[in-house]
């Protein structure tokens, strides 16, 4: 470990002291590090890091992507990364952390484990979107690493949302929304609407409603190969689009069309982490008083 990207969004009390500890750190191994640009201005602010460079993109000459926050700083900075295959870890300054699965207690730990390379990488799988609707076309940041969500906009009326499995029709749902998630996003908004959780490791998508009217509608897993094609109508003119937190509208009768990316993203784990350790202490998996 050589070079050494840093990205966060916010400073908190808890984020300041962070921040110092890590760069700290890592000086003290001799690593360059650099800073994101909007980042970089917000620890000048606060006296930190004047003597530091700042980033506003990513090239294959970093090493490591560190994330200093929540599960939603790691997302944004899966953007900066793309397809440019550098692993990412997250420090977790905000509450659930389930992506950022590092405390900021064991830093001292944690940098020794990353400048050793004494870690594992667990690969995990994008979705990729594109429109018929050129004007509204989200490139280049058009994929997401937990989900891509269609959604109702500016009204409290239920949507029509036509879905076709590689261009075979599954249904057409009446809801507030449809939710397309990976394995990495199945344990977040589509969890919350009734999906299941699907380890990491597996080749799959879930399809899951928000809110259905059809009551026989359920949250359906896929083979991740399949090609998804989404037509929304409704009362409004245009729809929303996420991907993971970044949104775009579109207008109704466009086809979105969601495929899995053809590259992945690395994220880093250290030997104390696993996504099976993540769901007993963040979920409580199967917490029982008889254990």
């Amino acid at each position: 470990m050589k070079k050494v990207a840093i990205y966060g969004r916010y400073l908190h009390d808890d984020t300041v002291s962070t921040c110092e500890e890590l760069i700290r750190l890592l000086k003290q191994k001799n690593c360059e590090v650099l800073v994101e640009s909007d980042f970089h201005t917000l620890l000048i602010g606060n006296d930190i890091a004047q003597d530091l460079q700042s980033f506003e993109m990513l090239d294959k000459s970093y090493d490591i992507l560190i994330s200093i926050g929540g599960d939603g700083t790691v997302l944004r900075a899966v953007a900066y990364i793309g397809n440019v295959d550098i692993p990412v870890i997250g420090i977790n300054t905000g509450r659930l952390g389930f992506l950022a699965m590092l405390h900021k207690d064991h830093l001292v730990n944690a940098v020794e484990a990353l400048y050793r390379g004494s870690y594992s990488l667990s690969k995990r799988t994008l979705i990729t979107l594109t429109s018929s609707h050129e004007e509204n076309h989200p490139e280049p940041h058009n994929f997401a690493l937990n989900e891509v969500t269609v959604s109702r906009m500016n009204t409290t009326s239920m949507i029509q949302i036509e879905t076709k499995l590689n261009q075979e029709l599954l249904t057409v749902y009446w809801a507030d929304g449809l939710i397309i998630s990976t394995p990495t996003g199945s344990t977040g908004y589509s969890l919350s609407c009734g999906g299941p959780v699907i380890s990491p490791d597996t080749d799959a998508f879930v399809i899951t409603p928000i809110a259905p009217h059809n009551l026989n509608a359920r949250p359906l897993v896929i083979p991740d190969n399949t090609e998804i094609t989404i037509k929304v109508s409704g009362r409004e003119d245009q729809f929303l689009a996420s991907l993971d937190n970044r949104i775009a509208s579109f207008p109704n009768e466009a086809v979105l069309t969601l495929r899995k990316s053809n590259f992945t993203i690395d994220l880093i784990e250290l030997k104390d982490q696993s996504f099976i350790k993540t769901l007993r202490e963040k979920l409580l998996w199967g917490e029982d008083k008889r254990n």
